[in-house]
């Protein structure tokens, strides 16, 4: 991968590390399916009247919209509200990359390498270290829930690397647009129109803020430009990546909520980056791909 795309996707993982203190905010000022339909509602409109529709077959937009915007935001920011810290579900969600990893081999049939699984298991380490440290201070609930979200996610890339090489402004904020009918549906279901209404009877410019936050730099800077990694990288070379969002997660939780970091989480932040610099690195070319059938 280019030192420029290596940059990209570092890039991706500042703002989507921060990302999760703004959800945490959102989710506290108002109701969190109802937040994430606003967020998805302002990423798709008005752009997609200025967007031509991505090159990509209806079914794959429609998916990766429900998958991406439906189901991982509206299982996360259930999570966070109902108790999960922001560092610790920047941490969880990123068992994504090892649902991708897999979901790439069975549907696109793309082999990880020996360093890949290698360095997926050095990372998942350091992931398992920072959980043990953290899970005392949560329950199993809004933890399964942010899981739903990873495999929510893994499916998310997936699809978008069967969409191949398209527009990913245009594959962004089309997908987008599946996401707010079902969040307002599930908000008014779960939540209920007396609460929806009160939160946007007091919408305040700082709820404007957060949501804004969320739409443009989270959704769309972020998603464009890892839908233009996915559309032309292999989605296990991309993914490991987001490995590195509970470095910054955690340490904008530190900063911002006052969430706090131990040693532990130290070292298993440490293990985190080892296990994406060995993922990264280019296996040997006499070195046959590991086998997983």
């Amino acid at each position: 991968m280019p030192i420029r795309h290596i940059l990209l996707a570092l890039l991706v993982v500042a703002i989507w590390g921060f990302n999760f203190v703004v959800i945490k905010l959102s989710v506290e000022a108002m109701p969190p399916i109802l937040a994430a339909a606003l967020r998805f509602t302002a990423a798709a409109l008005p752009a997609v009247l200025f967007i031509r529709p991505p090159r990509a077959p209806a079914w794959i937009v429609i998916g990766f919209g429900l998958s991406f915007g439906f189901a991982l935001y509206g299982f996360l920011n259930l999570g966070l509200a109902w108790g999960m810290p922001a560092g610790l579900s920047s941490l969880v969600l990123q068992t994504q990359a090892f649902f991708t990893m897999v979901m790439a081999f069975v549907l696109l049939g793309e082999r990880p390498s020996r360093f890949q699984v290698i360095g997926a298991a050095i990372a998942f380490g350091g992931i398992a270290v920072i959980a043990a440290e953290r899970l005392e201070m949560t329950n199993l609930l809004p933890l399964l829930l942010v899981i739903l979200a990873a495999i929510s996610w893994g499916l998310a890339n997936v699809l978008t690397k069967k969409a191949g090489t398209v527009n990913a402004v245009s594959f962004t904020v089309w997908g987008a647009l599946a996401a707010p009918l079902p969040l307002f549906g599930l908000s008014l279901l779960i939540e209920g129109w007396p609460a929806i209404a009160a939160a946007l009877t007091t919408f305040s410019w700082s709820d404007a803020a957060l949501i804004a936050f969320l739409a443009y730099p989270a959704t769309l800077l972020g998603g464009a430009i890892w839908s233009w990694l996915l559309g032309r990288h292999p989605a296990s070379v991309v993914a490991p990546f987001t490995l590195l969002v509970p470095i910054t997660g955690l340490a904008s939780g530190y900063l911002v909520l006052g969430e706090t970091i131990t040693g532990i989480e130290v070292v298993g932040g440490l293990l985190v980056i080892c296990g994406l610099v060995v993922t990264l690195r280019k296996a040997r070319k006499s070195e046959p791909p590991i086998r997983l059938d």
